[in-house]
């Protein structure tokens, strides 16, 4: 067994962020025992990098577009994993299943002391042949049987994160790789794709009215029929906003109760 002073570390860092991913790096590189830095930039290219260079060690960021990061660790497989670190901005049932499993995480943003701490622990484990791969099956059976669904969003801006409950948004709209939230008079720009966000929203408060639109249900006010099976939805405070034809069933089944 080598001592932890011998290890020479390959490092992945996995995120769709280029700044989260420098970040990383710059931690990185200040550490003598870390002699290769890899990058991707989403999960498929994760998953390649993974199986082509096997490194011993991979930060993965939880929220990413497409494939997330649990989805890398089921595609590549718990028991073919390196040691992993998962990196997340405001998954609380991800943090809740990491701590229970023991498996470490990092929360966004990152500070360098929660970092180094997390690599020391994360050396010791493969130099103590820790049963990682065991833990993180239980880790995915446990994200498996939570529910996904957020009730708050972290919107980061500069240095500061400030928070915003779901239940609070009137609607969302999508800009190219963010979303802009509104919430009364206030927007918030939140860099998630409008498909993943969704994901992690209850169908039961939130639906899609358009590709590029998610409305809070509990703030329409009036659905009005418009042309080629589109509607308008009013919402509460006067909002009018147009359904995409595709969309049709999932805005008409609002106007039908349950009885």
């Amino acid at each position: 067994m080598m001592e932890p002073k011998d290890v020479r570390l390959t490092v992945l860092i996995v995120d769709d962020e280029p700044l989260a991913r420098d970040g990383l790096r710059m931690l990185l590189a200040a550490d003598p025992q870390v002699a290769t830095i890899l990058e991707a930039k989403n999960g498929r290219e994760a998953v390649t990098a993974i199986r082509a260079r096997r490194p011993e060690l991979v930060f993965l960021d939880v929220q990413m577009p497409e494939m997330d990061g649990f989805s890398v660790v089921q595609e590549v497989g718990p028991e073919r994993m390196p040691a992993v670190i998962f990196v997340t901005a405001h998954d609380r049932y991800a943090i809740r299943a990491f701590e229970i499993n023991a498996i470490d995480y990092l929360l966004k943003p990152v500070t360098p002391e929660r970092f180094r701490q997390a690599l020391e622990r994360a050396k010791t484990r493969m130099n103590t042949g820790d049963e990682t791969n065991r833990r993180m099956v239980s880790l995915l059976e446990a994200i498996a049987s939570s529910s996904r669904y957020v009730t708050r969003l972290a919107i980061r801006s500069g240095s500061k994160t400030s928070f915003i409950n779901v239940e609070e948004i009137d609607w969302i709209q999508a800009a190219e790789n963010y979303v802009e939230l509104h919430a009364g008079r206030a927007r918030h720009l939140l860099q998630v794709a409008i498909r993943t966000l969704q994901a992690s929203l209850d169908p039961e408060l939130f639906v899609r009215i358009h590709r590029s639109v998610i409305v809070n249900i509990g703030r329409i006010q009036e659905l009005q029929p418009a042309s080629h099976g589109e509607y308008v939805i009013v919402l509460r405070g006067g909002v009018r906003l147009q359904s995409g034809r595709s969309y049709h069933e999932k805005v008409k089944a609002l106007t039908l109760n349950p009885f």
